[in-house]
């Protein structure tokens, strides 16, 4: 197996608008050129937007989608910890949460035409229910396993026919799993496989079941079995991704002890892997630090790399995308290059050191800000006019009023002026502290010249103070 890197994506690696922070949402694949996110959960408010990322192009862009269901809906309701499968061009969505109610609604996706239909099911119907999963059956079936109705943990199994619109509750003798939610699955050649959930009375579960019978060519009597494979197993989870890429599964993340969402306090950023030539768990080398841990994000491989997206780690909801790429892959060779690019070899005091010190928490700010670094020399740093995220930013700000992009520059320099520090959203910082740095730079150029070394972090030595500006007008900076 090779050994791969973690690699943070920022905005200047796409084009078009990066879904907003969120957890419990889906994101699937959609043939090799598509990865569609819907719906989520963030700041304990639900959401039903339509994120897509073009993989070819490196875009992401939200497509305006139409659609008629009950009560006039164009779409399905905001909801998240829903499922999500996707068969050709169609994703399809059952259920979820909304506020306290789980929902049973059963909604389609037409990716080519991007519209949305309400499907209308029958047979053996669902309850109503989140925290299940499912995966697609060929080209033309789902298979849904578990969940929680609010009342219990289920452990039933459902498959609908997409053509016939029909649920049939499958019927499976001998030992089952216990009921669970949670948890994944994983539709792999003629088995369905499920690891780790929360069950019935709060404990996680570490176990993997495999479930045959869901091919009707094969003649199977339906039934489940419960794998013990060797090797270095996951810890006992629930909220973690399984992504098939290849020969492996690769499990990430996901959360265990007892309680619910806020009350979990162990949180895992670990890569195991299922190797399915040697049926064995096995850990995934990496050559790098992990992003944080986290449950309830999504994980999508595309060809040989995977791009994760989103999650909670009981305080944060996250809003960055990380690739885990093989390390002869370009995106890793590019990181290496610009990291080996960033380091400079030299003696430091004790006071260059703590000055450092300071610049690796403002570099950490950054890097959870998905802010990229701020330019030290000023011959690298941009005017407003070339600074497209800024005028971006600016047109939002003051679309109406503004007859020039100066105009609208100076308008949102103002709005900053005049707002509140925990009104300034997250988006807004990145052109914000690279406004603010262009000020700074103008305003020390004028001063003692264009040398700004010694004012990037400090002086050293004991008594190194640290200089903070204030923009009091678009024109002038002013020391505190």
């Amino acid at each position: 197996m090779k050994t791969h890197c973690w690699v943070q994506a920022s905005a200047s690696d796409f084009s078009g608008p990066l879904p907003q922070p969120r957890s419990g949402h889906t994101a699937v694949n959609i043939g090799k050129s598509k990865i569609v996110i819907f719906g989520g959960l963030v700041d304990k408010k639900f959401l039903n937007d339509v994120t897509v990322y073009d993989t070819d192009n490196d875009m992401w862009f939200q497509p305006v989608c139409t659609g008629n269901g009950s009560d006039g809906k164009v779409g399905p309701s905001p909801r998240a910890f829903h499922i999500a499968v996707s068969i050709d061009c169609n994703m399809f969505i059952f259920g979820g949460r909304s506020g306290g109610n789980r929902l049973g609604d059963f909604w389609v996706l037409d990716t080519d035409i991007w519209q949305w239909s309400e499907l209308i099911t029958f047979g053996d119907l669902p309850s109503s229910r989140d925290f299940a999963a499912a995966s697609a059956v060929g080209n033309s079936k789902i298979v849904m396993y578990g969940g929680w109705d609010g009342k219990k943990w289920l452990s039933d199994v459902y498959v609908l026919d997409t053509i016939s619109l029909e649920w049939m509750e499958l019927s499976v003798s001998g030992t089952i799993p216990p009921p669970r939610c949670g948890h994944s699955v994983t539709m792999i050649e003629k088995r369905l496989l499920i690891y780790g959930g929360r069950g019935g009375g709060g404990p996680i579960m570490g176990d993997l079941w495999a479930l045959k019978g869901l091919i009707k060519e094969e003649t199977e009597t339906p039934g489940w079995t419960q794998l013990k494979l060797p090797g270095q197993a996951p810890s006992s989870r629930c909220g973690h991704t399984v992504a098939s890429g290849g020969p492996y599964l690769l499990l990430f993340g996901g959360h265990g002890t007892g309680g619910w969402l806020s009350r979990y306090d162990i949180y895992y950023n670990d890569c195991i892997v299922l190797d399915r030539v040697s049926v064995q768990w096995k850990r995934m080398p990496t050559s790098n630090e992990p992003p944080a841990a986290r449950a309830y994000h999504s994980m999508n491989c595309v060809g040989s790399r995977y791009l994760l997206f989103g999650g909670f780690d009981g305080k944060i909801t996250y809003g960055d995308l990380w690739w885990l790429v093989p390390e002869d892959d370009p995106i890793a060779k590019k990181f290496k290059t610009a990291s080996s690019e960033g380091v400079q070899e030299r003696d430091t005091t004790t006071g260059e050191k703590e000055g450092l010190r300071e610049g690796s928490a403002i570099a950490e700010l950054q890097r959870r800000l998905e802010i990229s670094g701020l330019q030290s020399n000023p011959e690298l740093i941009i005017d407003e006019i070339e600074d497209k995220e800024l005028i971006h930013l600016a047109s939002r700000i003051d679309s109406e009023e503004a007859v020039s992009n100066m105009q609208a520059v100076q308008a949102l320099r103002d709005h900053w002026m005049k707002s509140a520090p925990q009104s300034i959203t997250l988006k807004e910082l990145r052109p914000l502290f690279h406004d603010y740095q262009r000020l700074i730079t103008r305003h020390h150029i004028g001063n003692v010249g264009s040398n700004l070394e010694l004012v990037e972090f400090g002086f050293p030595g004991k008594g190194a103070s640290f200089r903070f500006y204030h923009i009091k007008s678009a024109s002038q900076v002013h020391a505190w």
